[in-house]
């Protein structure tokens, strides 16, 4: 009978350190990765704005379980561009994030990744995503690849010109997990229909949210509110982008 209360106690601070614990390290947390790409070309100028202050509410959303967003296990933020074509770049570890606004990640993506690259090199990109996956032995994870651009390929690295769709290869990510998924957020309707209709995949699940409704965000808004409580945002990433793909039948 006396143990009782050391055990209530033992129990008790079990649940306080559960508590004190990010979504993401709770025993028994399904393991996904998520990798952001951010466009800093000068083509997506006219978008970047409100694509920065869009992440920044994603990123936070995931990160802190937000509504019904799963909170991804690892996460990668980089730039998808660079002064020349093939330019390798860094990622920013999911610890770079935790434990910052909304505010300060917006800020912080602007001071990491500002518009003002030459090229938007999704070959580049997807290759280090690869590349990034296999060296942090991520590959048995869920894989979701997050894209802010308007994903008009670049020309300068001998795509064709009749189909430079066509010349975007996603063959690096086809085999890195059972549920590899790559979204594209911000293009024109037609440009999303043509990564849809005609980027090669076989297993890489596809979703495109075009520019006119990822605008949409900004009235789910409330103002005034604290980011934990804007059930009506969280509710529409979670319809719109973060949209359940179904495998492609080959």
């Amino acid at each position: 009978m006396r143990t009782r209360p050391i055990a209530r106690v033992l129990v008790l601070g079990a649940v306080g350190l559960l508590a004190c614990m990010a979504p993401s390290e709770r025993p028994g947390a399904p393991r996904s990765t998520l990798v952001i790409g951010v466009d800093v070309s000068g083509s997506f100028r006219r978008e970047y704005d409100d694509a920065i202050d869009f992440a920044a509410h994603y990123l936070y959303g995931h990160l802190n379980g937000l509504g019904d967003l799963s909170v991804p296990s690892a996460v990668f933020v980089g730039s998808v561009g660079g002064e020349r074509p093939g330019e390798t770049k860094s990622f920013q570890p999911i610890h770079s994030f935790q434990g910052k606004s909304v505010e300060e990640l917006a800020a912080y993506l602007r001071e990491l990744f500002p518009a003002e690259d030459a090229y938007t090199d999704f070959n580049a990109f997807f290759d280090r995503v690869a590349t990034h996956v296999k060296r942090r032995n991520l590959t048995l994870a869920p894989l979701n690849v997050v894209i802010f651009s308007d994903g008009v390929p670049d020309m300068s690295r001998g795509a064709s010109v009749e189909d430079p769709y066509g010349a975007i290869d996603l063959n690096t990510l086809e085999y890195l997990s059972r549920s590899v998924t790559v979204r594209l957020l911000y293009p024109t309707p037609s440009v999303a229909q043509d990564w849809e209709r005609r980027v090669p995949r076989r297993r890489v699940r596809m979703w495109t949210v075009d520019a006119p409704v990822m605008h949409g965000w900004r009235e789910q808004l409330i103002t005034g509110v604290p980011a934990e409580e804007q059930e009506n945002l969280w509710r529409w990433v979670d319809d719109n982008v973060d949209f359940r793909v179904r495998s492609r039948i080959l």
